[in-house]
């Protein structure tokens, strides 16, 4: 039997709401076993009702390495093996770059890119002890565009997409594989209050923060519960993509992105060239 015939052992972070709890129970479901993690072990006590024994639930701070460590080590010593660690856990911060609060900015790096970064150096000792293992990164089409008001969300995005770029080539040796989710606009609780953070707002921009909102609420939302299939194709593949977008309007904004830079690049190319010496 290989490693993609068997029923998978997840580790997932940020399982009380959005595409974990979805994920998570769809994995569940399945007949696969999950190590579901949240910060409190109350907004996933029900996994434990319906699922008994196929799911750990582990009360997990990712801005809290030991805690990270100690999670993943129960987890691998409680199933016996870790088949896919997925970094899942993030909110957004919502405000200008000029409103951005610096301490709120370093706790959403400490979230969104720090904790990712803990739980990768956490879980690699323990899927080279097993030889194998999929690393998993809930990022989004805004890791290669961006949206005004949500800009320090966006640049947390960004260098997701850089550490497990530069994780993927470190670790194929190893024979473990990265794979970075990219969600586009979904029907999730991201837009909750528990999802967001807003700063505190500068009169000067409202008028343009109503625009943006507004044309933000007219976006087309996929529906979240459509997306387990999709993931499990990638996880289930021999050879899963670096990148897996989810949902039918990324492919377009990212390719007129890239186009109009390109442009830009090829238009001062003579200029850029100039300066090699």
């Amino acid at each position: 039997m290989t490693y993609q015939e068997k029923n998978k052992v997840w580790f997932i972070t940020g399982t009380s709401r959005g595409f974990g709890r979805i994920w998570a129970e769809a994995a569940l479901q399945r007949g696969d076993k999950v190590a579901a993690t949240a910060r409190s072990l109350e907004s996933i006590a029900d996994f434990k009702e319906k699922y008994g024994d196929k799911v750990l639930t582990l009360e997990l701070d990712v801005t809290k390495p030991d805690q990270v460590k100690t999670a993943l080590t129960q987890a691998f010593d409680h199933f016996g093996r870790l088949d896919i660690v997925f970094n899942n856990a993030g909110y957004s911060l919502v405000g200008t770059i000029e409103e951005g609060n610096l301490e709120d900015v370093r706790a959403l790096y400490e979230t969104n890119i720090l904790g990712a970064v803990s739980v990768i150096q956490a879980a690699l000792p323990l899927l080279r002890k097993q030889g194998y293992g999929h690393i998993l990164g809930t990022s989004s089409n805004l890791g290669h565009v961006t949206v005004p008001i949500i800009g320090y969300y966006c640049s947390s995005k960004w260098a997701f997409e850089a550490i497990h770029e530069s994780l993927a080539s470190e670790i194929k040796p190893f024979g473990i594989k990265v794979t970075i989710i990219e969600p586009g606009a979904y029907a999730t609780e991201f837009g909750s209050p528990e999802s967001l953070k807003f700063s505190e707002g500068l009169e000067i921009y409202a008028a343009f923060k109503k625009k943006t909102f507004d044309g933000i609420k007219d976006l087309e939302r996929g529906n979240p519960n459509a997306t387990p299939d999709a993931l499990f194709q990638v996880v289930d593949s021999e050879n899963p993509p670096l990148r897996f977008f989810l949902g039918s309007h990324n492919l377009s904004d990212v390719r007129k992105a890239y186009a109009e830079r390109l442009a830009t690049w090829e238009a001062w190319e003579t200029v850029s060239d100039s300066a090699q010496g």
